[in-house]
């Protein structure tokens, strides 16, 4: 009767968790996870030209501070969430103008060789000159307006990391108190 007295002593039960993550972001969440007592059992690698990677988790289901651990939690996975948009907002509205710029500048062109199919060179140089211009510029503008958004963001993103790293600090002092 010991013995199994012994056995259950020594019983841990774990629960189980898997992640998808952007393999950007693999590291952050390896970092992060094991700070809210999860342990990394593996994670799968994708296969070429996926951009996501799985993570499997383990922790003990009598953790101390669950309740406040998995809060804790939850706010790191909206701030990493946040993380991602913010860089995924880089170039999104640079893309938008330069698209925008493109399409016009094949609209004149369009323009300028209809115009040229009619027997009209005044009109055809006219249409043409905006044409090639919406075609070259397309790129410059996503240069200049995706740079000005990284320099608005970075300041942003930075804050997010420095609270995910007090979360973290918050957590790991709850998990291994």
């Amino acid at each position: 009767m010991s013995e199994v007295k012994k056995n259950d002593e020594n019983y841990i039960g774990y629960e189980y968790k898997d992640v998808t993550v952007d393999r950007s972001k693999e590291d952050v969440y390896a970092d992060g996870y094991p700070n809210f007592g999860w342990k990394l059992e593996g994670s799968s690698r994708p296969l070429i030209g996926m951009s996501t990677v799985n993570l499997k988790l383990k922790r003990d289901r009598k953790i101390q501070n669950k309740p406040e651990l998995t809060r804790l939690q939850r706010q790191f996975e909206s701030y990493v969430n946040e993380i991602e948009k913010l860089e995924q907002s880089r170039t999104t509205a640079a893309s938008i103008v330069a698209y925008i710029a493109g399409i016009f500048g094949t609209a004149c062109l369009a323009g300028a060789v209809f115009s040229f199919l009619a027997a009209n060179i005044p009109l055809c140089i006219i249409l043409a000159v905006p044409g090639f211009i919406g075609w070259v510029l397309p790129y410059f503008l996503f240069l200049k307006i995706s740079d000005k958004r990284i320099v608005k963001i970075t300041p942003i993103i930075e804050q997010r990391y420095d609270s995910i790293f007090e979360v973290c600090e918050k957590a790991y002092g709850l998990s291994h108190s």
